[in-house]
Formats: C-alpha cells, structure tokens, sequence
C-alpha cells in the first residue's frame, strides 16, 4: 500500500536510515538509464562513530581495538615510589554510522567525480562529527568543481547545508527542498521548494556543461522505497510524526490519516 500522504511522509523520518538507503540505491538505479555512454552512477559510503551523550570521532572501516587489563575499581599503582593513576573503567555505547551517497563519474578521465547527489540524514543537519565531515566535503566539492544535489526530506534542521536557512526567500521556504549547484557556477544555488501537501517533483540533475541535465522523479523515488519497506505495517500513525506538525498542517494529516484508517 502506498503511503497515506500525496507526497513525504512526515513519518519516514523515524526509519531514516533505511528510508536513506532505499532512497540513494532506488535513485542510482534510475539515474543509471538516463546518462550518456561514457558516465555512471555508483553508491559510495562514509563511516563514521556516533556516540550518545559524547562527541562524535571518525573512524576508518579497518580498525583493530585493544582491550586494557581488567581494572574495574580504578585506585593507584605505585612504580619506582612513583603514584600512577589507574582509569575507573566505563562502558560507553558508540555505534558505527554508515551513510550512502551518489557519484556520477566519467570513465574516460579515471573516473572523474562529476556531480555528487546526497539524500541529507539528521546527523549531516545537527551538530557533531558527520555534520563536520560532509561541511568539509562541500568545500571539496566546491574547490574541485563537482555539481552538487542536496535532497533534504527531512524536517529537522532547516534547509540543506549548502545554504544557509536564512538566504531562502520566505516565500519559497518549504518542509522540504532540494539545492542544486552547479560546478562551474557554484554561487547561485538552485533551489527546490517541496511543499508538505504536495506530490513531490521531478527535478534535474546537472552533467558536465556540454551535458543535457538528466531528471529524476522523486516521488516514484519515495513511493518505491514505502512499497519495498512495507512501512504501511511497520509505521504507527497515532501519535504525531517528530518533530510535530503544527496548526493547520496537524488538522490537515489528521484528517488525512483517518480518512485512510490509519489513526482513530
């Protein structure tokens, strides 16, 4: 069953990180018909370790962990009359963060980077050690003259990194948005508004200047990724999707969610 909501569901927010990955593989597959002979799209990843609580470090897949000797009360030792202070010993929950992206590359120059394509995640959006990483992408990009797509389906944090949420027009601000920049003209951003009571829209996709743009239709995009990971029986529209919709954005999705049956 398709989702309840005629565009993004404000709801995909709480499963993002397989929403995430659906989104970038479903889109590079599609992306992949459309470009000319001597281009391809490939799904490229970054690690990373998120932390609760604590500040994010960065990490390479490859990592060996060495564990101290068992010292579970911490105390001092004492070497040559000399005191040395032992650690008291906390178990510290980190996880490992993959996060996916798309590279369109020209085979004819070893796999130049033409245009990047990132499906923003909340880490990208708040602070800590993946908003730091992809901030210091951006630059590279910048620098190297790759085009870049933001898809920001996310509600938290305002619009996409690229742009500041204070430089989009009042009048084109909107739940969602795609930003596009073009290499050669890095300076102007394109921007896509994409309104919560909307089907999402088909946008284009920059190439190398001689290129044709190619387009990618985002909502058969979402609706492939709610089909395929059957969230019409894993998601609980009751209570309100985070952040809360507010006014009458929240009258209009609890209408909407009855009249499909999916709240009481």
């Amino acid at each position: 069953m398709k989702s309840p909501f005629p565009g993004m569901d404000p709801y995909l927010g709480r499963k993002w990180r397989d929403v995430h990955t659906r989104l970038a593989l479903y889109s590079c597959d599609e992306i992949q018909t459309r470009l000319p002979p001597d281009l391809f799209a490939h799904v490229e990843e970054r690690i990373y370790v998120e932390s609760d609580g604590i500040p994010e470090r960065s990490i390479n897949p490859d990592v060996r962990v060495v564990e101290l000797p068992n010292r579970e009360h911490g105390g001092v030792a004492v070497l040559d009359e000399v005191e040395i202070a032992e650690p008291y010993l906390l178990t510290v929950d980190v996880e490992p963060v993959t996060e996916i992206f798309i590279e369109i590359r020209e085979a004819d120059t070893g796999n130049r980077v033409i245009t990047t394509i990132e499906f923003l995640s909340s880490t990208n959006k708040t602070p800590g050690e993946g908003r730091r990483l992809y901030s210091e992408k951006l630059r590279n990009l910048q620098n190297a003259g790759v085009r870049l797509v933001e898809v920001d389906l996310l509600r938290k944090g305002g619009c996409g990194l690229s742009i500041a949420p204070h430089e989009v027009p009042a009048h084109i601000r909107a739940p969602y948005h795609i930003i596009v920049r073009r290499g050669w003209n890095w300076g102007k951003a394109e921007i896509y508004p994409l309104p919560l009571r909307q089907r999402l829209r088909v946008f284009r996709i920059p190439l190398r200047e001689t290129d044709s743009d190619v387009t990618l239709y985002l909502q058969a995009i979402v609706e492939q990724s709610y089909v395929k990971g059957r969230y019409d029986v894993i998601i609980d529209y009751q209570p309100p999707p985070d952040p809360p919709l507010e006014g009458h954005d929240a009258e209009w999705a609890d209408a909407l969610l009855r009249a499909a049956g999916k709240r009481k």
